[in-house]
């Protein structure tokens, strides 16, 4: 490749990055007020928390809240400097450790409110008894989180690494972490089972449910009501939506990538696809207003408010002076 055709790429490259830093910074700036309008909806509204769904649900913004506010500035000042900043082995064992832990407990956190839905819809009465609540709903829940952190704890920041792997001049030090490098099975274990088995999971769990949704309307021949399970079914299919906006390529590619060994499809990916994994936590917040009408309706009344406060017109109250007469 001759020195016009590297001059080329360069330039394609700092286009390319120039446009995703406007584009994530242009949609996390919004997305951020808004968790924290959410979170300060649920504080001001507890009652609402006393349901199993919203529980989970505000755990999934909680996470994906960090995701959008911590570790999505990361990225967007690596496209901003066109490079790593600050260049240490110290900075990109970090980055990784919170980027993989936030995105995969995300991704296990959607698929366990996947399968938690068919309970929620057919079998609410088991998680009106406190051990069974505690078993079936908060503790699969919890492990959702702690599994990948403690997993990634092991394999980014403890697994024996002399830190001159790293790429400083690809986005998240190129994911040169060394379980990835130095161990194939290591990283077809942890694609396979952390990030391909939650997006199976979440698209069967969904396609089950709307079926068993179907099946038992027609059986039940409408003899019960069922307005809120298919108010569920579809908030769950909403939110589970933008997972596979943001996944489904990705895990696409990664199959490519398993039987064709193409440094194209590997470019194409870290180019073009990887960071549409930012969508889930940029775009949860905007499901979250469709999915909760309560929600929908305190942001209108608190914007009514703010508008009648700025039209409200104040007396101005002038004395007159008599005049003095010579």
């Amino acid at each position: 490749m001759n020195s016009s055709s590297m001059e080329q790429l360069d330039d394609s490259n700092v286009n390319l990055h120039r446009t995703k830093f406007f584009i994530l910074l242009l949609l996390q700036i919004p997305s951020v007020m808004l968790y924290l309008l959410i979170f300060t909806f649920f504080g001001m509204h507890r009652s609402l928390l006393k349901t199993p769904k919203n529980k989970a649900l505000l755990l999934l913004l909680l996470i994906n809240f960090l995701e959008a506010s911590c570790d999505l500035p990361n990225t967007i000042h690596f496209y901003r400097l066109g490079r790593v900043s600050p260049a240490t082995s110290a900075y990109c064992t970090w980055w990784t450790f919170f980027e993989y832990t936030l995105s995969v407990s995300s991704e296990f956190l959607m698929a366990i409110i996947s399968i938690q839905r068919h309970i929620l819809v057919f079998n609410n009465n088991i998680l009106q008894i406190r051990i069974k609540r505690y078993l079936w709903h908060h503790l699969p829940l919890l492990l959702g989180v702690a599994y990948p952190t403690l997993l990634y704890l092991g394999l980014v920041v403890i697994y024996p690494c002399d830190g001159t792997q790293w790429d400083y001049t690809s986005v998240l030090c190129g994911l040169s972490n060394c379980y990835l490098e130095n161990s194939s099975l290591l990283a077809t274990l942890d694609w396979a089972l952390d990030n391909g088995m939650p997006i199976l999971i979440i698209v069967v769990a969904n396609a089950a449910l709307v079926i068993r949704v179907i099946c038992y309307k027609r059986r039940a021949q409408q003899a019960t009501p069922w307005q809120k399970q298919r108010r569920m079914t579809i908030q769950l299919l909403i939110i589970s939506s933008v997972y596979f906006i943001a996944w489904i390529p990705n895990t696409i590619i990664a199959v490519i990538q398993e039987i064709i060994d193409s440094s194209f499809v590997a470019e194409i990916q870290a180019n073009y696809f990887f960071d549409l994994l930012y969508l889930v936590c940029l775009l949860m917040p905007w499901v979250c207003i469709m999915m909760l009408p309560e929600l929908k309706k305190w942001m209108w009344k608190l914007f009514r408010s703010h508008q009648s406060t700025q039209n409200i017109v104040v007396p101005l109250n002038i004395t007159v002076l008599p005049m003095k007469t010579r």
